[in-house]
């Protein structure tokens, strides 16, 4: 039944997919008015299916664990740091990127799992709970914050070089997607830094000092740095449009080299299915 609930979820996230690729060309009315209503029913369905798997394995750290789950939990969140986003500032702009990801990643997790292996007892621990929980939370904020930015890129270019049209022509003003992108590091950092923590604490346990030097470790807290560099500069030095947004950028990229170090990681990585 999980399986069953997230396919229907991802028939729901179709529409925005739809509404992603013809948001590129030209607007459409239509996919504008049901996008939203269908992201709800897709949210609701994804909820169920996480929920079921939760106690169909017994434990909801178990639920988790697995390269497959794991995508369609990043999914889930990111699209709920999208509601907030649209429920305070009216915009679908950052749906560009934010829809187009989660149907991949939902699409994937829903054509490829199975029931997963688990041979660790450390698997049931609260901490590994928080610690995936947390720092999916602070990667969907870094998600939403690298689509503002790449936005806000756009549309400076854009208004530059006096030509705004198309989807360019539609995007609120720079100073709201620049805020965009702020709130949500803003929200995010302190999931991923307590994420962070958890790890650290798990990690310790079971491997004492040694796991520091793991290229996993490494470019997490690298990632953490440049969040917490871009997070100091916007405080204390006004750093802010073009120069705040190439920062985000990194810090994103630097947060995909930590998700892909679970696949190389000699102690940190998802449980095969």
């Amino acid at each position: 039944m999980p399986l069953l609930w997230l396919k229907v979820a991802v028939g729901f996230y179709a529409v925005g997919l739809l509404w992603a690729t013809a948001a590129v060309s030209r607007p459409c009315n239509f996919l504008g008015k049901v996008v939203m209503p269908a992201l709800g029913f897709a949210v609701v369905f994804h909820f169920v299916s996480l929920a079921e798997s939760a106690m169909t394995t017994g434990h909801l750290t178990l639920a988790l664990m697995s390269i497959h789950e794991s995508e369609s939990l990043l999914a889930f969140l990111i699209l709920i740091f999208f509601f907030l986003i649209y429920i305070k500032y009216r915009t679908l702009s950052p749906g560009i990127f934010v829809f187009p990801l989660v149907f991949l990643l939902t699409f994937a997790s829903s054509i490829a799992q199975q029931p997963p292996r688990f041979d660790s007892p450390l698997l049931r621990s609260g901490w590994i709970f928080a610690h995936v929980a947390l720092i999916f939370t602070g990667y969907a904020a870094l998600f939403l914050s690298f689509g503002a930015s790449i936005l806000y890129l756009l549309q400076e270019r854009s208004l530059k070089a006096k030509r705004l049209a198309g989807y360019l022509s539609r995007l609120p003003a720079l100073e709201v997607i620049d805020e965009i992108g702020y709130k949500s590091l803003l929200l995010g950092f302190p999931f991923m830094t307590f994420g962070l923590i958890a790890g650290s604490v798990i990690a310790q346990a079971r491997f004492g000092p040694n796991y520091f030097f793991d290229p996993k470790i490494v470019l997490s807290l690298l990632m953490w740095a440049v969040y917490m560099v871009l997070l100091y500069t916007r405080w204390n030095s006004g750093w802010r449009g073009r120069k705040a947004a190439y920062l985000a950028t990194f810090a994103f990229l630097a947060a995909v080299g930590a998700w892909a170090a679970n696949y190389f990681s000699g102690v940190h990585r998802f449980i095969a299915q």
